[in-house]
């Protein structure tokens, strides 16, 4: 019995304690023995009733206990956030400073732990300068809790601050800082400080290979990707999925698929994160049928897709007009997922570029709750339709829904009214955007204004237009006008335009061959020349232009002067005919139709 009664003993008997039941024994003799007059000891009952999961019990006696310590109040902080529950955390915590019972370094840790899944700066912040004023200012784990929350809710200038104040900074600290710059898209700061912790003669771990790799998959520096995977490698760290997984993101975000799916091949795990990162960047590089093939992949090796793979197949969708395909993804969401913003959204835009405004219509009026993105979707489909007013009334509707407009609602709006003719109403919002809503207008607001203003013909007030503007108007606005003042004859203005165009110097073939058809219009064949011998010399080739139509679920492809397709005559004979009984209606002349 002197055994058991040993204060030693018991702290042992508790910590070795699988199950309630033995915990409730301990306790009991605890009583019996007069040993739970030791307050300290009652916090390790506590936690023994809490990791055992009894946290009623350990409750129930934390509420008996006559007075209570720095040890007790912790026992039960730590017990609810291993549950998951910050609400009693940061309750138990104010509670504790009102008794007057001073915390120490772990009650700090755990209640800013606790703001961190509630995203509450502001009670972080109070706790921070409560941890200040009773010395753990210098304390690394407090600190690197509170470097985590300012991580978290986007404030990287404060948590600059207090990294730079620490004393010690260990691993965590160093990794909080570069996985904040990294998830705030602050690549070039993150880099930075993975090189002060190198210098600090720190080596890192696969946590901040995480976040060095995310940095350099939006710094676009191809080299600095393949630095940090060679010192992956050589550093021989543990390639767990989450780092090889980073790893294929970040090379399919910048185009590199080849190397993003052969580190994806050579992942001995794969979860659904992993796949719906391969699939996502052949969506986003508008691989299509990599992305569809991948999908159907991914489901015969046992994944369920996710919501980011099933928004990369409808983005796919929306990219060649898959309607039929993107009905059955729609149906898959219905059944398997909630119909949140996110997904909703996807949808909308898909059936938008699929050609069925009314079934994008019919989702956004269903959707209990729309953000901004969904609003800028809906008003961005209506201009893909050439239907500017009605685009111009759901704008309206948001205004009276309390929902401030910002930069992309005005550019979908624009877009619409441009392609709709509706010049004054267009002219009316542009100037409403910079004087009561205060929107400096974009280079892509400039560009839908001057499309607006050249489409009607009056070229030379989007050239006014142009002139007016602060900063140096790029490529896509002399586009817009060129564009203007060939479909309107306006040669002289045009001419001039043209130029400008070509001084930018375009890679795109397009923009090449619309300047050689002005030129050609105005019949100067000096330039016409010196435009393709331009393109001849930089290698740029005209991708001649394709329509595409989805019958029975299979996609047919018609490209000019192309007769290849099995069902040319029929299709030919069909349009003749068409032809013949149109011109009939209208009484024109009975001409041929010449398909070439």
């Amino acid at each position: 019995m002197c055994f058991l009664t040993n204060p030693k003993h018991i702290k042992g008997l508790l910590l070795a304690a699988k199950d309630k039941r033995t915990t409730i024994k301990i306790h009991a003799l605890m009583i019996k023995t007069n040993l739970s007059t030791y307050r300290n000891f009652m916090g390790r009952v506590i936690a023994s009733y809490a990791s055992n999961y009894d946290i009623v019990s350990a409750r129930k006696l934390f509420e008996e206990l006559p007075q209570r310590g720095v040890d007790t109040f912790n026992a039960m902080i730590i017990a609810y956030s291993r549950k998951e529950s910050p609400f009693e955390v940061l309750g138990l915590y104010n509670r504790m400073i009102k008794d007057g019972v001073k915390p120490d370094s772990s009650t700090f840790t755990v209640a800013l732990k606790a703001c961190v899944g509630l995203m509450d700066m502001e009670m972080g912040e109070e706790i921070w300068r409560k941890a200040v004023d009773f010395g753990y200012e210098n304390d690394v784990f407090v600190g690197s809790s509170m470097l985590n929350l300012y991580a978290k809710c986007g404030k990287m200038y404060e948590a600059t601050a207090v990294f730079d104040k620490m004393k010690r900074k260990d691993l965590v600290c160093w990794s909080s800082m570069i996985n904040g710059f990294a998830v705030n898209r602050q690549p070039c700061e993150a880099v930075e400080i993975y090189r002060r912790m190198q210098k600090e003669g720190i080596e890192g771990d696969e946590v901040v290979i995480v976040g060095l790799i995310q940095a350099c998959a939006n710094l676009g520096d191809s080299r600095l990707w393949l630095s940090v995977h060679g010192y992956a490698i050589k550093r021989d760290l543990d390639f767990d999925v989450k780092v090889q997984t980073s790893l294929v993101d970040m090379y399919a975000k910048n185009g590199h698929l080849d190397l993003a799916s052969h580190v994806f091949k050579k992942m001995s795990h794969k979860n659904v994160v992993s796949w719906g990162a391969l699939i996502s960047g052949f969506a986003q590089n508008g691989l299509v049928g990599s992305t569809l093939e991948t999908l159907v992949e991914m489901q015969s090796c046992g994944f369920e897709p996710d919501s980011v793979s099933l928004m990369s197949a409808l983005l796919s969708c929306a990219q060649i007009g898959l309607l039929k395909l993107g009905k059955s993804i729609h149906g898959y969401i219905l059944r398997r997922f909630d119909f949140d913003q996110v997904l909703g959204t996807a949808v909308i835009d898909m059936y938008s570029k699929c050609g069925a405004p009314s079934c994008a219509r019919a989702i956004f009026d269903q959707m209990e709750s729309r953000d901004l993105i969904s609003w800028n979707v809906i008003i961005a489909s209506y201009g893909i339709h050439g239907h500017g007013k009605e685009a111009l009334s759901l704008f309206l509707q948001m205004i009276e829904t309390k929902q401030m407009p910002d930069h992309s609602t005005f550019a979908s709006l624009l877009w619409a009214l441009s392609h709709s003719g509706l010049v004054e109403e267009g002219q009316y919002w542009f100037d409403l955007m910079v004087s009561k809503y205060k929107i400096q207008p974009s280079e892509k607001h400039y560009a839908c204004m001057v499309d607006l203003l050249a489409r009607a013909g009056r070229v030379e007030e989007a050239l006014q237009l142009i002139d007016s503007m602060n900063t140096e108007p790029g490529l896509a606005v002399w586009v817009a006008l060129l564009s203007g003042c060939h479909n309107n004859g306006k040669l002289s203005v045009g001419e001039m335009v043209a130029k400008k165009v070509l001084e930018l110097n375009p890679d795109d073939s397009g923009i090449h061959a619309l300047v050689s058809n002005f030129f050609a219009m105005k019949e100067k064949w000096d330039e016409v020349a010196g435009v393709r011998k331009t393109m001849r010399n930089m290698r740029i080739k005209k991708v001649p232009g394709y329509s595409a139509v989805e019958v029975n679920g299979e996609l047919h492809a018609f490209i000019m002067e192309d007769k290849s397709h099995h069902q040319f005559e029929d299709i030919l004979n069909i349009l003749k005919k068409l032809d013949r009984e149109m011109r009939a209606i209208r009484c024109l002349p009975n001409t041929e139709l010449c398909m070439v």
